[in-house]
């Protein structure tokens, strides 16, 4: 399904489609409970190990699988029927999850499940990005993107708050009993509520394995292709630095510890409101243009971090740093009309997978550098990192790709 983009696309007309309904409704059950999942296995690790790192190495888990799979996997996008696929590798996950839920699971029997558990999200997540363009075509596909990261930031802000809450009067294993529901229920709305679509590749000979290899050579072989993912990649690898500092930052100088769930959702607010803004204010074409200062005012206040500001003043800068990530909308329109058409399914699959390993290392990376300089140095400098990225492989407009067309 292709239409022609509008001058201004608005959030009614992708949940005019009942299928993006039914896909948004999916997505957002299951990424709610994958995060109150997460605080809880943390806290489970914890408690049976005392380690912090091990602690730690659960959400780092979370990242490392996307790479292989993006790499090696993603021919199956174009294989296996879009609903078929969703479906299963929800089926997949809530019985992967029902499992970590087994009473005393060894340690490394947990963190391997949870391995595979992200592999499998890792595939469906590339091809609900292809499965959102088919469902309501371009003239809707902004909006819809923009939805489900809405969704995606939401859960976040919810999530941990009420994985919180939940962890009081229910144990660990029960909200992870919680998370395998919410993919068994996801399974069943993408079963039902989507329509049968065949798959895009049939009779295929060549082994899954190479086929993917030449998939991906072909993407990032592609010039103006690889830049726009090499941005949409890196800029988020700085901007991470903020969260994964917020308890240094926030103990550090003194504050409670309820601060940091509040320095927690000061970026989500702020990428939340920067997506509602961009859809409500800006035409397509201001989109695409803008691109580069919006993702610039993203970090501008990052670099107000060298005066170590108190937690009172960090939250707003937080905030306003969020807006910038409304350059998401301008870039998913470059990629979706700069990608051939025959390999969108598998570009959106690598683009998930490579924005989620770098955002792992930007993690890691950030944590690291906060053992040698203090917390908010390392923000400032991630600020100056990511202007310099933006800088450098700044996207040039709609001469990337024709609004509303995919090259061939």
């Amino acid at each position: 399904m292709t239409t022609a983009e509008p001058v201004r696309a608005r959030y009614r007309q992708a949940l005019a489609f009942p299928e993006f309904l039914a896909l948004f409704t999916a997505y957002s059950v299951s990424i709610l409970g994958s995060v109150v999942s997460a605080v809880a296995l943390t806290v489970l690790v914890y408690e049976r190990t005392s380690s912090p790192f091990l602690a730690s190495l659960t959400f780092a888990l979370g990242f490392l699988p996307y790479v292989v799979s993006g790499l090696l996997l993603s021919a199956v996008v174009d294989r296996i029927p879009s609903r078929l696929l969703l479906a299963t590798c929800d089926a997949v996950c809530a019985l992967l999850v029902a499992l970590m839920a087994w009473p005393r699971t060894p340690i490394p029997v947990l963190l391997a499940l949870l391995l595979l558990v992200s592999t499998v999200t890792s595939i469906s997540s590339g091809a609900r990005g292809s499965l959102v363009r088919e469902v309501v075509g371009d003239a809707a596909f902004i909006p819809a993107r923009s939805l489900l990261r809405i969704s995606a930031q939401t859960a976040q802000i919810a999530g941990n708050g009420l994985g919180g809450l939940l962890l009081v009067v229910l144990q660990p294993r029960g909200l992870i009993l919680v998370n395998a529901a919410s993919f068994a229920v996801s399974a069943l709305v993408t079963r039902l509520w989507l329509h049968r679509r065949p798959a895009q590749a049939t009779a295929v000979a060549t082994p899954l394995l190479l086929d993917s290899l030449r998939g991906a050579a072909a993407i990032l072989g592609h010039p103006s292709l690889r830049r726009l993912l090499l941005f949409g990649w890196l800029v988020p690898m700085f901007s991470v630095a903020p969260e994964s500092l917020a308890a240094p930052y926030v103990l550090g100088s003194g504050g409670a510890r309820a601060l940091v769930g509040a320095w927690l959702v000061a970026l989500p607010i702020g990428v939340i409101a920067g997506d509602l803004l961009g859809v409500w204010v800006l035409s397509a074409h201001q989109q695409r243009r803008l691109i580069a200062p919006i993702a610039a005012l993203g970090f501008l206040p990052y670099l107000a971090f060298l005066t170590s500001p108190s937690i009172a003043v960090a939250l707003p800068l937080l905030v306003v740093a969020g807006l910038g990530a409304g350059y998401f909308l301008g870039l998913d329109a470059l990629v979706r009309d700069t990608a051939p058409r025959a390999l969108f399914a598998r570009t959106m699959t690598i683009n998930t997978a490579g924005l989620m390993t770098i955002q792992g290392l930007g993690f890691a990376a950030a944590g690291a550098l906060a053992q040698v300089f203090h917390p908010a140095t390392v923000i400032a400098a991630a600020g100056a990192g990511g202007l310099l990225t933006i800088l450098v492989l700044r996207p040039f407009g709609a001469a990337v790709g024709e609004p509303g067309r995919a090259q061939e």
